[in-house]
Protein backbone atom coordinates (compact mmCIF):
# COMPACT_ATOMS: atom_id res chain seq x y z
CA UNK A 1 0.00 0.00 0.00
CA UNK A 2 1.21 3.18 -0.47
CA UNK A 3 2.45 5.24 2.40
CA UNK A 4 0.30 8.63 1.71
CA UNK A 5 -2.95 6.57 1.29
CA UNK A 6 -1.66 4.46 4.89
CA UNK A 7 -1.37 7.76 6.50
CA UNK A 8 -4.85 9.13 5.00
CA UNK A 9 -6.68 6.23 6.37
CA UNK A 10 -4.49 6.51 9.72
CA UNK A 11 -5.28 10.33 10.31
CA UNK A 12 -9.35 9.37 9.31
CA UNK A 13 -9.03 6.60 12.29
CA UNK A 14 -7.57 9.46 14.30
CA UNK A 15 -10.55 11.28 13.37
CA UNK A 16 -12.76 9.20 15.22
CA UNK A 17 -11.28 10.10 18.64
CA UNK A 18 -12.63 13.12 20.50
CA UNK A 19 -11.62 14.56 23.40
CA UNK A 20 -14.48 14.76 25.73
CA UNK A 21 -14.73 17.97 27.13
CA UNK A 22 -14.47 19.45 23.27
CA UNK A 23 -16.99 19.30 20.61
CA UNK A 24 -13.69 18.69 18.08
CA UNK A 25 -11.81 15.71 17.09
CA UNK A 26 -8.01 15.43 18.36
CA UNK A 27 -6.65 15.54 15.04
CA UNK A 28 -8.32 19.14 14.11
CA UNK A 29 -7.72 20.17 17.12
CA UNK A 30 -4.01 20.18 16.52
CA UNK A 31 -3.28 17.34 19.24
CA UNK A 32 -1.04 14.72 17.18
CA UNK A 33 2.38 16.15 16.59
CA UNK A 34 4.12 13.14 14.09
CA UNK A 35 2.94 10.04 12.34
CA UNK A 36 5.85 8.10 12.07
CA UNK A 37 5.31 4.95 8.99
CA UNK A 38 7.70 2.30 9.10
CA UNK A 39 8.62 0.00 5.90
CA UNK A 40 6.81 -2.44 8.09
CA UNK A 41 3.78 -0.57 8.53
CA UNK A 42 4.33 0.02 12.50
CA UNK A 43 3.31 3.45 13.33
CA UNK A 44 4.45 5.74 15.94
CA UNK A 45 2.57 8.55 16.87
CA UNK A 46 3.91 11.66 18.86
CA UNK A 47 0.47 13.57 20.45
CA UNK A 48 -0.31 16.00 23.07
CA UNK A 49 -3.52 16.76 25.09
CA UNK A 50 -4.54 20.49 25.66
CA UNK A 51 -2.92 20.52 28.96
CA UNK A 52 -0.71 18.30 31.45
CA UNK A 53 -3.40 18.06 34.07
CA UNK A 54 -6.24 17.30 31.21
CA UNK A 55 -8.22 14.69 32.87
CA UNK A 56 -8.03 11.78 30.00
CA UNK A 57 -4.13 12.24 29.60
CA UNK A 58 -4.06 8.61 30.37
CA UNK A 59 -6.98 7.43 28.28
CA UNK A 60 -6.90 9.70 25.27
CA UNK A 61 -3.36 8.17 23.82
CA UNK A 62 -4.74 4.58 24.66
CA UNK A 63 -8.02 5.69 22.17
CA UNK A 64 -5.47 6.66 19.80
CA UNK A 65 -4.01 3.55 19.74
CA UNK A 66 -7.19 1.62 19.44
CA UNK A 67 -8.42 3.63 16.62
CA UNK A 68 -5.16 3.15 14.60
CA UNK A 69 -5.26 -0.51 14.74
CA UNK A 70 -8.63 -0.57 13.02
CA UNK A 71 -6.53 0.26 10.39
CA UNK A 72 -6.49 -2.89 8.27
CA UNK A 73 -2.29 -2.48 6.55
CA UNK A 74 -1.27 -1.10 10.21
CA UNK A 75 0.88 -4.14 12.19
CA UNK A 76 1.71 -2.25 15.36
CA UNK A 77 1.10 1.03 16.67
CA UNK A 78 2.92 2.94 19.52
CA UNK A 79 1.44 5.67 21.33
CA UNK A 80 4.07 9.00 22.70
CA UNK A 81 2.22 11.63 24.76
CA UNK A 82 4.84 14.88 25.26
CA UNK A 83 4.04 18.65 26.65
CA UNK A 84 7.24 19.43 24.39
CA UNK A 85 5.64 22.02 22.70
CA UNK A 86 2.83 23.04 24.76
CA UNK A 87 -0.25 22.62 22.87
CA UNK A 88 -2.18 26.03 22.17
CA UNK A 89 -5.14 26.58 20.17
CA UNK A 90 -2.36 28.24 17.55
CA UNK A 91 -2.60 24.34 16.35
CA UNK A 92 -6.16 24.03 15.95
CA UNK A 93 -7.54 23.50 11.95
CA UNK A 94 -9.96 26.02 11.06
CA UNK A 95 -12.85 23.65 11.33
CA UNK A 96 -11.93 23.06 14.95
CA UNK A 97 -11.82 26.86 15.63
CA UNK A 98 -15.60 27.25 13.29
CA UNK A 99 -16.74 24.41 15.60
CA UNK A 100 -15.49 25.86 18.61
CA UNK A 101 -16.69 29.48 17.45
CA UNK A 102 -13.22 31.04 17.54
CA UNK A 103 -14.05 32.02 13.76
Amino acid sequence: MDQDVLRNNIIAAIKTVFDPEIPANIWDMGMIYEINISEDHSVKILMTVTAPNCPVADSLPVEVKNAVETVEEVKSVWVELTFDPPWTPDRMSDEAKLDLGML
